[in-house]
């Protein structure tokens, strides 16, 4: 193994731990590399192998998949290490459905697979982060970073997240990322990928999915579409309508936070806040 990189080896190791004979680089990122794989001339599997950047993250992520034991998202066969041995998904996401012309339908069906996800199971992992720490990008923002004319959607925004916060419902096992370039076609329906894995208010599952998905920003951006993606959101999950628009205006001056830390810009924020913050008043 000398003069091989971490990857690498790791790949090797799990090549003769699971009886692999073909991979097939797909993606590589801060995060994982992730190959295509095949048992003996089979099916195709997934390997992703976890970077030490966001190995705690995706480990976490990994074990709430694990968790949902298939049902609403994609089946974890084995975890080793930092090695996540997976279906393979090659289906295309909610995300071309929407960029396709068919947003309510995608709703819909985002509706149903947070329904999946959310059947009672037992003994729920115990590494789940919660939510509120997710959220310390947010209340711990200088607001000097933000343009002068959006510094008071900053403080309404944040403000709203504290209030969520200091009003607490139950606390669930949450994929914490569930936007619609997040989830795949299978022949098993919809399913969702890369959880983040978080404990905190179901109301907050689908905060996301209002300002995505990216290529479709000309239907996102219209008020319409939000007041009839939270009643869809309200009605299907049974999700209090404001509570479900408070999370998504915090998720969006989240975003904006992460975005200025980045060193990226927040224009897509900083047009869609407006409108998520007037939903949210006049709810």
């Amino acid at each position: 193994m000398m003069n091989q990189s971490p990857i690498e080896i790791a790949l090797s190791r799990a090549m003769i731990r699971w009886s692999l004979t073909k991979s097939t680089p797909i993606a590589d990122s801060p995060a994982s590399a992730i190959f295509r794989v095949e048992q003996n001339g089979r099916n195709f599997a997934a390997l992703k192998i976890l970077k030490p950047l966001a190995a705690e993250e995706k480990r976490r992520g990994a074990q709430l998949m694990n968790w949902y034991g298939g049902v609403g998202a994609a089946t974890i066969f084995d975890i080793h290490g930092d090695t996540i041995f997976m279906e393979w998904l090659d289906g295309g996401t909610l995300g071309d459905a929407v960029r396709a012309g068919h947003d309510d339908q995608a709703t819909i069906a985002l509706c149903s697979l947070v329904a999946s996800l959310y059947r009672p199971r037992p003994d729920a992992p115990q590494s789940l982060s919660p939510l509120r720490e997710r959220f310390q990008a947010l209340f711990d923002a200088d607001v000097r970073n933000w343009p002068h004319t959006a510094r008071d959607m900053y403080a309404r925004a944040s403000g709203i997240a504290l209030k969520l916060f200091d009003r607490p419902t139950a606390q669930i096992p949450l994929h914490g990322d569930l936007h619609h370039d997040n989830i795949m076609s299978s022949d098993r329906g919809w399913l969702a990928i890369d959880p983040k894995g978080l404990l905190g208010d179901p109301a907050y599952e689908l905060a996301n999915a209002f300002i995505n998905p990216a290529g479709a920003q000309e239907r996102i951006k219209d008020s319409r579409r939000i007041a009839a993606m939270a009643d869809m959101v309200a009605e299907r999950l049974g999700h209090n309508r404001k509570r479900v628009l408070g999370w998504a205006s915090a998720h969006a001056a989240l975003s904006a936070c992460w975005s200025i830390r980045n060193g990226n810009a927040i224009t897509w924020q900083l047009t869609m806040l407006p409108l998520l913050l007037s939903a949210h008043d006049q709810a």
